[in-house]
Parts: structure tokens; C-alpha cells; sequence
């Protein structure tokens, strides 16, 4: 099985003083704004970091979820926040982690069988294998 979901961002003027929306196939996100100010000085909007944060946090707790599932156990409920760090690379940016914080009701697992789980989850979810990913680029001027 294979899928393609796709994201696009629209960007008007520099990188300072410019703007943009991201738009989603699926309308979730429809111009939904960003700029240097959501991104860096908390203006209201998004920015790409905190997605990536809800992509990773969304896909880690459902691959749990399955993990847990075909081990035989039943999870109440979840909740997993991302913490995706931006620091400074020289002249650019770099993300240089995620850090994962799990809290989890799941009747009848005992801790060590839980964070056995967890790892092959954390290891299993798409988003964490994409940030070990090889990345490609087609750039063409219109």
C-alpha cells in the first residue's frame, strides 16, 4: 500500500517581512497563515515546527496505539506532546530533535512490557523515520 499526501505553501516578500499560508489536501489547514512573526515572535498562526510537532505526537500515539493492540492490550487514553527544538546553525536554522513525553492509561501492561512498546512504536511511527530520511529537491524557476 502506498499514499501520497501533500502540503503546499504560498510565500510573498522576504524572509523577515514576508508572509505565507500552508494549505492542506484534505482543507485541514486552508491558508492558514505563517510568518517570520508565528514562527519566531509568537504572533497568532502557525509555523512549521509546531506541525511537525503535531504530526510526530499524532503518528507516535497511533503506532502505539497498534503496537499495544497486537500485543493484546487495551489503552484508555493517551496523550503524547512533541517538544521540536529550532536552534541557530551558524547563518540558518536547524532542527536538532523531538522529544517525546507519553502519559498513558493501559489496564494490565506492566511498566517494562509498556516502554518496550513505546520504543517500537517511537521506532515504527513514519514521522520518526522520515526525520532519518533522504530528502530530494526539484527547483525550477516558472
Amino acid at each position: 500500500m502506498s499514499m501520497i499526501r501533500k502540503g503546499k505553501a504560498v510565500w510573498r516578500g522576504t524572509g523577515r517581512d514576508g508572509s505565507g499560508e500552508l494549505f492542506t489536501d484534505s482543507r485541514a489547514l486552508d491558508a492558514t497563515a505563517y510568518s517570520f512573526r508565528t514562527r519566531f515572535e509568537g504572533d497568532k498562526g502557525t509555523n512549521p515546527e509546531e506541525l511537525i510537532a503535531a504530526a510526530h505526537a499524532g503518528c507516535f500515539t497511533m503506532s502505539l496505539a497498534f503496537q499495544l493492540q497486537a500485543a493484546g492490550f487495551s489503552p484508555g487514553m493517551m496523550t503524547t506532546e512533541a517538544a521540536v527544538k529550532l536552534e541557530q546553525d551558524g547563518q540558518s536554522f536547524t532542527i536538532s530533535r523531538s522529544d517525546l513525553t507519553l502519559r498513558a492509561k493501559v489496564p494490565g501492561i506492566d511498566e517494562a512490557k509498556f516502554r518496550e512498546l513505546a520504543r517500537q512504536a517511537e521506532l515504527s511511527c513514519p514521522v520518526s523515520k522520515l526525520m532519518r530520511a533522504v530528502i530530494t529537491l526539484d527547483a525550477q524557476l516558472v
